[in-house]
């Protein structure tokens, strides 16, 4: 009669090996990739589990660089952006290297110093598909793409919205000097107010006003 196998059973914490570093479901980790050369890979942790030999593994659910997305890599997407996909993995628990941290976008947009492990998502990433969501984000600038924290802003005192420089025909330091910014739009519309608003009599207004006096 064949004996039946221990069960397997589910770990609160994993303690990384080599470290005092603890990670728990919910945590995010780095994870060894199988070629040395390249970026370690970001997961977020789902679950511990150890079977009968005490061999540990992990489930994860995966969070994909752009250049790994169907789309690739855009203008807009930051150099530590990661999209949450709906790809679930099981691997050992020996292959994580580290934790991490993936922020909100809103967050990471406040932080003070962005260090190695801070990361950001805005997008969760359906693989089959190549499909996002949400499928649209607020657009900036002239060129209307959505903002990158990477890349430098400057926001108009006049309608709010956020400019690129090198959309604006200037360089990094020449936005820097200025104490004031308004986009060409409103300085265009500031000029027709001004133009407005002085008051130039017409010749036939002028006569009139003659007559009155006279």
């Amino acid at each position: 009669m064949a004996k039946t196998k221990p069960g397997k059973k589910d770990l609160n914490s994993y303690t990384i090996r080599g470290t005092n570093k603890i990670v728990r479901p919910g945590d995010c980790v780095l994870m060894r990739p199988s070629d040395s050369d390249n970026l370690p890979y970001v997961a977020r942790v789902e679950k511990f589990e150890a079977d009968h030999r005490n061999s540990v593994k992990v489930h994860v659910r995966w969070y994909y660089r752009p250049e790994e997305s169907k789309g690739g890599r855009r203008q807009f997407h930051g150099s530590k952006e990661l999209f949450l996909s709906d790809h679930y993995d099981v691997q050992s628990a020996q292959t994580i290297e580290g934790k991490c941290v993936v922020h909100s976008f809103k967050n990471y947009t406040k932080l003070d110093n962005v260090g190695p492990e801070d990361y950001y998502c805005r997008f969760e990433y359906k693989t089959a598909t190549g499909g996002f969501t949400p499928d649209r984000v607020a657009v900036y600038c002239k060129c209307e793409m959505p903002y990158n924290p990477d890349d430098l802003m400057v926001q108009c005192e006049g309608c709010a919205d956020w400019f690129h420089p090198s959309c604006m025909g200037m360089s990094i330091d020449e936005i820097k000097k200025l104490e004031h910014f308004v986009c060409s739009d409103c300085s265009g519309e500031e000029e027709a107010k001004e133009q407005m608003n002085s008051f130039h009599v017409s010749p036939e207004a002028e006569r009139k006003r003659r007559k009155r006096s006279g």
